[in-house]
């Protein structure tokens, strides 16, 4: 209609594919296996903390928005993102319960001038039902060849370092393992995900680093904030292009996550990992 505002209706897929940018592979359904770490505090057992280790099984969806979101501009002219819609769902691989679902978008926010940006940015938006909300930011890379992978480190620190009292630290040197929880991966997970990639051929990895600082942050309800304040996420995602032996592909994806929760005056890394498969 004549001098109606345009319409935000879903372009072609393959139009829809090319504005998703570094997201594009992400549409899809994921499923596979991984591993979680986290202390929680234990006022019901009269007890500092205790230490909750799971093997998990998992599935990520993700649904393209289609239609371009604008975004106002009044420092500049207004620009127009792209993203998915997500739901994530854990739970512990030995008795199939509830461990984790998480509602949200990823977004592909184009370069901007206020503020000044000049690379595009990718956004994570979650929501999780204990009362937290999170918004992390940050870039993506496209690489050959396979993942790097680093270290994740699951010691609890606090403003001088890491914690040396063995008192905090004895359910960490030995603590009862869930079946293929193997006993490196407590101090580092990240053994997982290379474990899960040995011997195979990965021919072209797109990473999307996400941190909720310095841009960002988790919101909390006052329960969450007095005993257990979930203060920082950072995350690295892996998007695997697979070769197998008779020349075929698949698409793999693998993530490293850690948020930081304070309780007690010490900060407790809750990390999570975990290699999908595209279906």
């Amino acid at each position: 209609m004549s001098g109606s505002a345009p319409l935000r209706a879903s372009a072609p897929l393959l139009t829809v594919a090319d504005q998703l940018g570094p997201l594009t592979d992400l549409a899809g359904t994921w499923v596979g296996r991984g591993f979680n770490l986290i202390s929680l505090p234990d006022k019901h057992e009269n007890k500092p903390f205790r230490l909750k280790l799971n093997a998990t099984v998992e599935t990520l969806q993700f649904t393209p928005i289609g239609g371009l979101v604008p975004n106002r501009g009044s420092g500049q002219d207004d620009i127009f993102l792209t993203g998915l819609s997500y739901l994530q769902r854990v739970s512990d691989a030995q008795s199939n319960a509830a461990m984790h679902i998480e509602p949200g978008f990823w977004l592909n926010v184009p370069p901007t001038t206020v503020p000044p940006a000049a690379a595009a940015t990718v956004v994570r938006q979650g929501c999780v039902p204990h009362g937290d909300s999170l918004l992390a930011q940050g870039n993506a890379l496209t690489i050959a060849g396979g993942p790097k992978i680093g270290t994740v480190d699951s010691t609890p620190f606090n403003a001088a370092g890491p914690l040396t009292d063995p008192a905090y630290l004895a359910p960490f040197a030995d603590p009862p393992l869930p079946a293929g929880f193997d006993p490196p991966f407590v101090k580092n997970l990240n053994l997982a995900l290379l474990d899960d990639i040995l011997g195979q051929t990965i021919t072209r990895t797109v990473v999307l680093i996400i941190s909720t600082k310095p841009t960002g942050g988790i919101v909390n309800i006052p329960f969450v904030v007095q005993n257990a304040n979930a203060v920082q996420l950072d995350a690295i995602f892996w998007i695997e292009t697979v070769q197998q032996p008779d020349g075929s592909s698949f698409m793999q994806l693998q993530y490293t996550q850690t948020v930081i929760l304070n309780f007690l005056g010490i900060s407790w890394p809750h990390i999570s990992v975990a290699t999908l498969v595209k279906q």
